[in-house]
């Protein structure tokens, strides 16, 4: 099934399941993304503009995220009823006592990755031992760390703020990026992708599916038919920003423009193109949109007890409770 035929058929699916919302009220919920609005949120913007919350029963408010917020912190205190957060961060808040649950897996590949200039003559991972690269802190360094370890290879580590200069300036031999975003500023930089050697994660055994949909246990024992609803209403926003990327990026540049972070159209067109690919299940692997699969929670999880980050991993059927049913082994 090629990708337009998949992209009909879930909004086929989904329209099955939107409730029809005669005079009953909506109801009002609050939202966090855990960054600042970007083109990594424009299903969930694109989701509220379009008016499909509504059409799901649903009034959402839309915090501006970053990390003056943090969303495992905004879900604990009831500051948010809903947010997203990486599948690693989840598992360690869960870990540290918020009773938080996966009801949708919106991201399924990793994005993040390990960029090196050719004229470094880094052209696999054994090139790495010895040399200079750049991590950022948190959940950014578990994959690398847990690839260095794995591979044997001894670097130096070396502090890496958001920006891309001290790759640049060759500061480091190595940069950590995300795909839809500091790699895609570095080709702005002037350099070229045929100059470029690149390691993603999700192709060295490290998948980590990043951005979930989460809500505390309580929210969806009380009312489990307005958490899927929003599952579902999100993810047709996703479709419709697919489907209308240009509307969707005009819709992405106003949110930026209201919380006053600097954006443009043809950054925030590529991070949509990018979160595309990210979403979207690859040829042979169709039904995933929406769900966790069990082996990639089992990855992350057996990479955060190694790392000693979480003391167990929670049951699989304890932690996800996903309202889009397909395969998810």
């Amino acid at each position: 099934m090629g990708i337009r035929a998949f992209l009909l058929s879930l909004l086929v699916c989904l329209a099955v399941a939107a409730p029809v919302r005669a005079e009953e009220p909506l109801k009002r919920v609050t939202f966090l993304p855990q960054w600042s609005p970007q083109a990594q949120f424009a299903g969930y913007y694109v989701a509220y503009k379009k008016g499909i919350y509504r059409k799901y029963g649903i009034e959402v408010d839309i915090l501006a995220g970053g990390a003056h917020r943090p969303s495992s912190e905004y879900l604990a205190n009831g500051n948010a009823d809903f947010v997203t957060l990486w599948l690693s961060s989840a598992l360690q808040s869960r870990s540290g006592g918020i009773k938080l649950v996966n009801i949708g897996q919106v991201v399924q590949r990793s994005a993040l990755l390990l960029v090196t200039k050719k004229t470094s003559g880094i052209t696999r991972p054994r090139d790495m031992d010895g040399r200079k690269v750049g991590l950022w802190g948190g959940d950014f360094e578990i994959q690398p760390k847990a690839f260095f370890r794995k591979q044997k290879i001894n670097v130096t580590i070396v502090p890496q703020s958001f920006s891309v200069n001290l790759f640049l300036r060759g500061g480091v031999d190595v940069a950590s990026a995300m795909w839809y975003n500091e790699y895609h500023t570095i080709l702005n930089s002037g350099v070229n992708p045929e100059e470029l050697t690149v390691f993603f994660f999700h192709e060295l055994g490290l998948n980590f599916p990043e951005d979930g949909i989460y809500t505390l246990e309580e929210t969806l024992r009380r009312d489990p038919d307005l958490a899927c609803a929003f599952v579902k209403a999100s993810l047709e926003g996703w479709l419709y920003a697919f489907s209308h990327p240009e509307e969707a990026v005009d819709i992405v540049l106003e949110y930026a423009a209201a919380a006053r972070v600097p954006a443009n159209r043809v950054h925030q067109r590529w991070m949509l193109a990018k979160m595309k690919e990210l979403i979207l299940p690859k040829a042979g692997d169709e039904g995933t949109v929406g769900v966790l699969k069990q082996s990639d929670f089992m990855l992350v999880g057996r990479e955060l007890k190694d790392a000693g980050l979480i003391r167990d991993i929670p049951p699989f059927e304890t932690f996800y409770q996903g309202c889009v049913q397909h395969g998810s082994k």
